[in-house]
């Protein structure tokens, strides 16, 4: 018993009178003897987060080795959690497969995803809108990540400012949204123009797409900051996964 919905579904058998107090204490007991987290040598997995959070500990596929990557998965997996990896590459995909046979790789978003529990549906609805076709691979990780994390999402693609009538099509849509994420590169002017016509909260990410003066995002990065729209917060270079959790967390308040 390591997760939330194990936790869960013992105090309802005792609230139904399915389990007794005294079993259920023996199984809580033996339950909290498990260490919060399983030390591999190289990594700590930890197996609390859910509880923390919200939502079990994501992996960062970068810098991490096939076996290394497969190793903490099958330890999140055999807890009972959800596994999310970001930023895996295929042949990370194909050693996970091995020990998580269930496991999917989404190609679009560079992600390894295998749902194993139940979560609380978010309240309402999470946009992602990218401004262009360049800035997908930074959106689909957003959008995979709050889908994931149980969020209803509508995507918006290539609606950037240099043709702005495309995003002024979508002005419904935008307004149904509890949580916006908008990506873009360039001079990332995308948020701004978005925040201007909500009023909800919107969570710009800037990319490392751009020409030689976008410095690898930071000129995207530092328009975004500079917004002079109200209720705009900005996340790093290309962190589709760390909009999707504040997304996330706004949607299930």
């Amino acid at each position: 018993m390591t997760s939330n919905k194990q936790l869960q579904d013992l105090l309802e058998q005792v609230a139904r009178g399915d389990v007794d107090v005294v079993t259920a204490r023996e199984r809580l007991v033996e339950a909290l003897r498990a260490r919060p987290f399983e030390d591999l040598g190289f990594a700590r997995v930890d197996h609390h987060r859910a509880v923390r959070q919200g939502f079990p500990e994501v992996v960062l596929g970068l810098g991490k080795t096939p076996a290394q990557i497969a190793a903490i998965a099958r330890e999140i997996v055999r807890r009972g959690s959800t596994l999310l990896v970001t930023r895996a590459t295929e042949a990370a995909y194909e050693a996970v497969r091995v020990v998580v046979p269930e496991a999917t790789y989404y190609a679009d978003a560079a992600m390894i995803a295998f749902r194993q529990e139940d979560v609380t549906p978010g309240r309402g609805t999470i946009v992602v809108a990218a401004a262009g076709t360049s800035d997908l691979f930074v959106a689909e990780e957003a959008a995979r990540t709050a889908e994931l994390m149980g969020n209803h999402v509508c995507r918006l693609y290539d609606v950037g400012v240099a043709g702005i009538h495309r995003l002024l099509g979508e002005r419904e849509r935008l307004a149904s949204a509890r949580a916006i994420i908008v990506v873009a590169g360039m001079e990332g002017a995308l948020p701004s123009v978005v925040a201007g016509l909500v009023s909800v909260p919107v969570i710009a990410v800037p990319t490392s797409v751009g020409y030689g003066a976008s410095f690898g995002g930071i000129a995207a990065l530092l328009g975004m900051l500079n917004s002079c729209a109200a209720g705009v917060s900005v996340v790093n270079i290309d962190n589709g996964f760390g909009a999707a959790m504040v997304a996330s967390m706004i949607n299930h308040l």
